[in-house]
């Protein structure tokens, strides 16, 4: 059996790791574009559920992620200069680069052929494999090659939004939203390391062309959002990381496999579909993809087709309704100037709420005390 995957991810390397473990006598080899010290973008970020479904399926893996993880247990929204802090919301956060280098070790380990540097412009050279996994992001060649098959469909949302760094170390995760001369602008950020944060700015496209960023270089970019969160930053410069203000793509696909002459092609983690950032499962549904393949093949063998259809069987249901979730809180995130009007305690809840699948009742549960202060503002009553 031989396994061409196509994307060096997150989602590329645990599916070749996970396989090679289980079936050792398969070829399994990783192309990647890129070098193997390169990535883009600066931390990722896992719930407390993300790493619960890790912790459960891949205990091994899970120790050595969150030994090198900052964590905390609160979730913080900022508006208006006022801190509103919900708990119950514990996440965790690793600095992207330092995930895939445990991936790669592990997969070298394993005996996985991992070829950096090499880019594939045809599936045509990958002929010789049984099965070739898209696992190269968002631009998939394996997806644009099998288009007709696969059927995407992509939704650009109107927001712009830039991924930076910044050596604050930010206490928790936090969304400060901000207003500004030009318009509102929301910040998503959260400490990676001890020394360093993802700080990732977004604004509507009014406010993106009013500031001028639609023609700014990246240096005076950066200057000027430095300028709109000066408050937050405490004098930290903000860090490219050739950091590009885009819109955020929904992708979709109707199909998950296709045959391509004697190879089988399927896709995973972002080849198949976005999740928006502001719900912070982008890696986490990485991860599951590798791991459900595995288990399709660990029942199917080298029955590839059937394994593919248990693959999409067995998962679609579940990751349709998780991108529901997330395309909720996108299209929240598309109004979020109007909803800066509400004073910050009701800003925070309307954005609890935003995906339609947490109640009042389970925001009780897992988030009481701020709950119990949501209810003595609403009353009129706050305590000190």
């Amino acid at each position: 059996m031989q396994i061409s995957v196509l994307g060096a991810g997150p989602a590329g390397l645990l599916f070749s790791l996970l396989c090679k473990r289980r079936f050792p006598s398969w070829s399994i080899e990783v192309c990647e574009q890129n070098p193997a010290d390169a990535t883009y973008g600066f931390g990722v970020v896992f719930s407390e559920g993300a790493l619960a479904f890790l912790e459960r399926d891949e205990p091994g893996l899970f120790r050595v992620l969150a030994a090198a993880m900052e964590s905390w247990p609160i979730q913080r929204v900022v508006h208006r200069g006022e801190c509103v802090d919900i708990d119950g919301n514990g996440f965790s956060a690793i600095a992207r680069l330092d995930l895939l280098r445990i991936l790669q070790q592990n997969c070298r380990d394993a005996g996985v052929r991992m070829e950096y540097g090499r880019t594939v412009k045809s599936l045509g050279e990958l002929a010789g494999a049984d099965l070739v996994v898209g696992a190269d992001g968002v631009n998939s060649l394996v997806r644009r090659s099998l288009e007709a098959t696969f059927e995407p469909k992509v939704e650009l949302l109107g927001n712009r939004f830039v991924w930076y760094g910044t050596a604050q170390a930010f206490e928790c995760l936090t969304l400060t939203f901000r207003e500004s001369e030009f318009g509102a602008f929301v910040a998503h950020h959260y400490r990676y390391s001890p020394a360093m944060s993802t700080f990732i700015v977004e604004c509507d496209a009014a406010t993106w062309k009013r500031a001028g960023l639609d023609r700014m270089p990246d240096a005076e970019s950066r200057a000027c959002c430095e300028r709109v969160f000066a408050p937050d930053l405490d004098g930290n410069a903000l860090v490219s990381n050739k950091s590009a203000w885009r819109q955020f793509p929904l992708l979709s696909c109707r199909r998950w496999h296709a045959a391509h002459g004697t190879t089988a092609a399927v896709l995973i983690g972002d080849s198949l579909r976005t999740v928006h950032f502001s719900i912070g499962s982008g890696t986490r549904l990485a991860f599951e993809d590798a791991i459900a393949l595995d288990r399709a093949f660990a029942q199917s063998g080298e029955d590839v087709p059937r394994a593919l259809a248990a693959f999409e069987r067995e998962r679609r249901p579940i990751v349709d309704k998780l991108l529901a979730a997330a395309n909720a809180s996108s299209y929240w995130y598309e109004r979020f100037p109007e909803k800066m009007r509400q004073e910050p305690w009701r800003l925070a809840y309307d954005y609890m709420t935003r995906s339609g699948r947490m109640t009042d009742e389970r925001l009780r549960e897992i988030a009481p005390r701020f709950m119990a202060r949501l209810r003595e503002r609403r009353s009129g009553r706050p305590k000190n």
